[in-house]
């Protein structure tokens, strides 16, 4: 089995334009065309049986139109799970997070970069406290987006949201991800503050900065069981990637877990 923990979708209509818009920014090619229905012809060519949706609310008042697209979408797709998406400046956010969980919402993602929020800013802390009480993961964007001159969650801000966070809930179990291994350019950050610590790392864009040998020993010293297969579609393809994580001199053991059995573990569907 294979789970894809990190992708993204746009409504049909702006489909187009979004992923042009984006990868001009970025400097990222796109591999799907955006829509829902791209990611699923994707996962059929890349024999992907689960695609986690994370959609983010990039500006106040958009969290009904993004949520309610999400709520919808998971009732009408057995093999999509939608995240929510909320901002730290909205009013409400206790509120507005039991009602995503009350509709079956499994976590939520955030974007300080989009969202210009330092990953430690009470007001993240405040959403991610939340979060824990109501048994609901988190995925946030780490490292260096390349649409931006500021890290609004490198290694170290990282640590220290964590450390706040741990404070002051009872939650044990890892329930935060980083994406794209937490940290792709300041490595040194990242095995200072990140590895090994009470979270896990999603695999995504990992494979355009950083060496197998690299990518294996991030594995190894943070342990395979709390690291996720992602891709982040549009921006790489799913089948490639699947052949990119095969090739990693790491155990078949240690490939399943990253492919689908931390994934599944989260999930709450083993």
């Amino acid at each position: 089995m294979i789970i894809d923990f990190h992708t993204h979708v746009y409504p049909d209509k702006i489909a187009k334009k979004t992923v042009e818009a984006l990868s001009k920014n970025s400097g990222y090619a796109y591999y799907t065309d955006g829509t829902l229905n791209g990611l699923k012809e994707s996962m059929q060519k890349s024999d992907v049986d689960l695609s986690i949706v994370l959609p983010v609310q990039t500006r106040v008042g958009q969290f009904d139109t993004i949520n309610n697209s999400a709520i919808m979408m998971n009732k009408e797709n057995e093999n999509i799970i939608s995240f929510g998406a909320i901002h730290p400046d909205e009013e409400d956010i206790d509120a507005k997070l039991e009602y995503l969980k009350s509709q079956g919402i499994r976590g939520i993602k955030i974007h300080p970069d989009y969202q210009e929020t330092f990953i430690d800013d009470e007001k993240y802390i405040k959403v991610i406290v939340k979060c824990a009480e109501l048994s609901m993961l988190v995925v946030t964007h780490s490292g260096k987006d390349p649409a931006y001159d500021i890290v609004h969650c490198p290694a170290k801000r990282a640590f220290n949201m964590l450390s706040k966070v741990e404070s002051r809930t009872n939650i044990k179990e890892p329930f935060i991800v980083f994406a794209h291994l937490g940290e792709m350019e300041n490595i040194e950050d990242l095995y200072k503050y990140l590895i090994g610590k009470n979270c896990y790392l999603d695999i995504s864009n990992s494979f355009m900065t950083l060496s197998e040998e690299k990518i294996v020993d991030i594995i190894n010293r943070h342990g395979a069981d709390k690291i996720l297969f992602a891709t982040d579609s549009p921006w790489n393809d799913q089948k490639e990637y699947i052949e990119k994580v095969n090739s990693l001199n790491i155990s078949e053991k240690e490939k399943r877990m990253i492919f689908s059995e931390n994934a599944k573990r989260l999930l709450n569907c083993l």
